[in-house]
């Protein structure tokens, strides 16, 4: 993938700008790694997180769906090892009181920097008093019920897999499914990261996509490497350029306890590369501790073979906010246009926030009336939106930076032969279309198979 001119404080702005995602309790000076998504941003990550769902349940008949609370019994924090080993090694500085990963340091991950000279590591600065590692406990505690005791703890949870495994049995009694099939589930998750950063890339409440598929032992090879490369083509298919993504397998030494092979889709982001979505081969870790805990059954019974056993569990699991952020920075470009910068998002149509603009002209002759007859004709299809202020160059250029595929301008001629001007956002060519033939025109254009122009360049 040649350089590209995007930068994160490109991103950054553009999305602060633009309305996408912007600091939280802005007006009270924020709060650390925290986001709010405003209009185009929601409608931008229900759009991944709606393909993502199309990916397991429209496109698919072996996975069915889950929403499980973020408040979950205590003890499915122990059963799963979150409250003994869910740590990350922190160390402190006794001089600017800042505080980070020990392991991320050794690593001289992009941003862990000093803060009184950024151009050093952590400890490497001349004024720097770093402790000895310690290890952090990720998960946030809470109470519930209205006496703070030590029988009221809970746990906002750091994963939605594990509601997913309690629930294993709950699945099997109602989906008519036998392994192989999979849980999938998009949720919050909360972790009390020590070094959060890099814009949305890593925060303290962030949303995940998760899936379990649970299959009979002897097949977990077999799909852990058929969901790898499913879950590589996914972001491939929705514009993704493959110069931009890697599939790294985790070496033994990185590997979790109870996981036979783990392999990273990354994404090539301006930090480097970096995680976009995990894969792994759990076994039956899971069910296993959790049937010990809880003392319930959580097996398979094949009434065929009259075989029972304990499914083991591929699990393909990805950030919506992280992806998001991979399809925001891979869509950013920057082009010359008569003597101008435009600055455009080329996103897959599918994920744009708004498929079609509908703009008239001038404000006046019975163009806006006709472009609002042209809104609600579209509506019902695909998000539109209209806009009728400022100069239309000017108009053409706020419709790119939040990524619209085409616009439709209402104009004089549009009076009389009833027709508009549908432009298209990449190529910026124009044609002349029939205000009837609009709604099947666009649908077909938006169900087309796509590929980012950035490709060519």
């Amino acid at each position: 993938m040649s350089a590209d001119v995007v930068t994160m404080d490109k991103i950054v702005a553009l999305c602060k700008r633009r309305g996408f995602i912007f600091a939280s309790s802005e007006i009270y000076g924020g709060l650390g790694s925290t986001y709010d998504y405003g209009h185009y941003g929601v409608l931008l990550k229900t759009n991944v997180k709606n393909e993502w769902w199309r990916a397991m349940l429209q496109e698919r008949d072996d996975i069915v769906a889950l929403d499980s609370a973020i408040l979950q019994h205590p003890d499915v924090w122990k059963a799963s090892g979150h409250l003994a080993g869910f740590t990350d090694p922190m160390v402190d500085c006794r001089t600017c009181k800042a505080r980070f990963r020990a392991d991320h340091i050794a690593e001289r991950q992009p941003g862990i920097v000093c803060p009184k000279k950024p151009s050093k590591l952590p400890g490497e600065g001349p004024d720097c008093d770093l402790t000895e590692a310690r290890d952090f406990n990720l998960m946030f505690k809470t109470n519930v019920g209205p006496v703070e005791s030590t029988s009221s703890v809970a746990y906002l949870r750091p994963e939605t897999a594990q509601g997913i495994f309690i629930n294993f049995k709950n699945v099997m009694s109602f989906a008519r499914k036998k392994p192989p099939f999979g849980i999938a589930q998009v949720g919050k998750s909360f972790r009390n990261e020590i070094t959060p950063g890099n814009f949305i890339f890593r925060t303290r409440e962030f949303e995940q996509m998760e899936m379990e598929f649970f299959v009979p032992p002897s097949e977990a090879p077999h799909w852990y490497e058929t969901w790898k490369q499913e879950r590589f083509d996914w972001y491939t298919r929705l514009g993704i350029r493959p110069a931009g993504l890697r599939l790294r397998e985790h070496d033994a030494d990185e590997l979790s306890h109870y996981s036979s092979g783990t392999a990273d889709v990354e994404y090539l982001f301006p930090i480097g590369w970096s995680e976009l979505e995990g894969i792994a081969n759990r076994g039956d870790f899971d069910l296993s501790a959790h049937a010990a805990e809880s003392r319930t059954k959580l097996e398979y019974f094949d009434p065929g073979s009259g075989e029972r056993y304990v499914p083991h569990v591929i699990e393909p699991a990805a950030g919506a906010d992280r992806a998001t952020l991979a399809f925001l920075v891979d869509a950013y470009d920057e082009e010359q246009v008569d003597g101008e910068l435009r600055t455009v998002l080329k996103l897959h149509p599918r994920l744009a926030p708004v498929k079609v603009a509908v703009l008239p002209l001038v404000k006046k002759d019975g163009q806006p009336e006709v472009a609002k007859e042209i809104v609600q004709a579209l509506r019902g299809l695909m998000q539109t939106e209209y806009d009728e202020g400022g100069a239309i160059g000017k108009r053409y250029r706020r419709q790119d930076e939040i990524g619209t595929p085409w616009c439709v301008t209402v104009d004089h001629e549009t009076l009389t032969e009833r027709t508009v001007t549908l432009r298209d956002r990449d190529s910026m060519t124009q044609e002349r279309v029939a205000i009837d033939a609009l709604p099947a025109l666009l649908a077909g254009k938006l169900a087309a198979p796509w590929s980012s122009p950035k490709l060519a360049a």
